[in-house]
């Protein structure tokens, strides 16, 4: 039997930095995966995977140039699947090799198999070759992620009615596709495959689409997809799904309508990836949606046992849940480490980009805090006009008892990169009069920073 200071279940973002961190601490650390190579769904079905298969997109279809050239100009006219793969296999496998590289240059010791739990600090490892093995861990790290969640009454065939993951295995580019689901996934994948001239549906018994976005961002976001005859289905359940005679995928709603596409896609939420631990023998148990319960610390009702990334649930996100393997690793060694979990960013890959940081103004109406805010287009700025920008829009919310940024919400290309100058700037406590004062480079769009802070300064004076 092997023993480690610390083992973690899974390799994803989350699992990388605990044992990463262990390993810097000087204890030994080992991640035990289940699929042959390291990396996660992060890295095979998940984040990278989604985010190359937009960007292979957006250049293939020559969409950021549109604003130029009109919405007739195509890098390639006759884009295939094989075309999107091709890219998006480069990125997966040099990511793999980045994470394979880090754990090796840190000591890490990967383990392949599917664990389950014999005890609290024994794992059963059963190897792709039918062979199994004890590994001992003074503290463990569940780090398993999530699977897409498959309504029992949805006719799964991986062909034309498809998960989130079963996207990645389309043989060719649908003509149109209905996707159930306003999420953050549902919607990524309905405007990227918007981009390719599929005609979307999407449909969601939500009335508001993404609800924790700030409303501004949201009603510039409707008004672009509508532009693109994306057609939107909110407020409306799921009734039914069929095959047709023809091959093509039939779905009926509760009001009546009837949706025909060639493909489905159900992005109907995700459940962590916890079944096949045997959590009871370790006295743990999952919620109804596979997921554990941890404390501030990470530590689940096992004092030894921690849990991190999608498989505790919100925010579900690679960024936030790497950091919350480092800090699981940092309390199990009694290290001193510290964050600033208040400031993380929120990113949405969708056509276009949306990100936010911080609370939006609906938030602040409903907790009576005192605000004022301001808004920047992007076409107004010169890099905007370089681009050919015709869309998109940067928001500040501000404090107007102590004028500190509260809240910064973008929508358009680039927002996930902008949202950081944001996030430094609350981070320190920074007030409106720092970025009316700030010199930006000319031109960026960076410059929207100001441009919408002299807009708030305007009003609050």
């Amino acid at each position: 039997m092997q023993e480690f200071d610390l083992v973690v279940i899974g390799s994803g973002p989350g699992g990388q930095r605990a044992a990463v961190q262990a390993a810097k601490l000087g204890k030994r650390a080992a991640v035990i995966e289940k699929r042959e190579i390291v990396g996660g769904v992060t890295a095979h079905t998940g984040t990278i995977p989604s985010k190359t298969l937009r960007e292979a997109v957006l250049f293939l279809s020559g969409w950021r140039q549109r604003g130029f050239y009109g919405q007739s100009y195509r890098v390639k006219s006759d884009i295939k699947m094989a075309d999107l793969m091709h890219r998006l296999q480069a990125t997966v496998s040099r990511q793999i090799e980045i994470i394979r590289h880090q754990l090796l240059r840190n000591g890490v010791t990967v383990i392949n198999g599917e664990a389950s739990f014999v005890d609290r600090q024994r794992l059963r490892i059963l190897a792709l070759d039918g062979k199994e093995t004890i590994v001992r861990g003074e503290h463990i790290v569940v780090a398993t992620g999530t699977v897409p969640h498959r309504p029992d009454d949805i006719p799964f065939d991986d062909e034309r009615i498809i998960d989130s993951d079963g996207i990645l295995g389309l043989s060719e580019i649908p003509r149109s596709m209905t996707v159930i689901g306003a999420g953050v996934i549902g919607v990524e994948y309905a405007t990227i495959f918007s981009a390719l001239d599929t005609r979307i549906t999407l449909v969601d018994g939500r009335e508001q689409m993404l609800d924790f976005i700030d409303r501004d961002v949201i009603d510039e976001f409707r008004h672009q997809l509508q532009s693109r005859d994306i057609l939107l289905r909110l407020g409306e359940q799921l009734a039914s799904v069929e095959r047709d005679t023809d091959g093509s995928v039939i779905t009926r709603l509760a009001s009546g309508k009837r949706l025909r596409s060639d493909t489905l896609m159900v992005a109907a939420g995700r459940v962590g990836a916890t079944a096949g631990l045997a959590l009871d023998q370790a006295g743990l148990e999952a919620d109804e949606r596979g997921r554990l319960r941890v404390n501030e610390h990470y530590q689940t009702s096992v004092p030894n046992i921690y849990a991190v990334g999608d498989v505790i649930g919100f925010p579900a996100l690679a960024s936030t849940s790497a950091e919350q393997g480092r800090l699981a690793a940092c309390h199990a060694f009694g290290a001193d480490c510290t964050s600033s979990p208040e400031y993380f960013p929120f990113g949405i890959y969708a056509v276009p980009e949306i990100s936010m940081v911080g609370k939006t103004e609906q938030e602040l109406q409903a907790a009576g805090i005192p605000y004022d805010s301001g808004i920047a287009h992007l076409r107004e700025t010169a890099r905007g006009q370089i681009q050919g920008n015709q869309e998109g829009l940067l928001k500040l919310v501000f404090g107007l008892e102590d004028r500190r940024l509260l809240g910064v919400h973008i929508i358009g290309e680039g927002a996930t990169e902008l949202i950081h100058i944001g996030q430094a700037v609350m981070a320190h406590g920074g007030q409106l009069d720092y970025l009316v004062e700030a010199v930006f480079n000319y031109p960026t769009l960076a410059e929207a920073y100001k441009i919408a802070a002299l807009a708030a300064w305007n009003r609050i004076r």
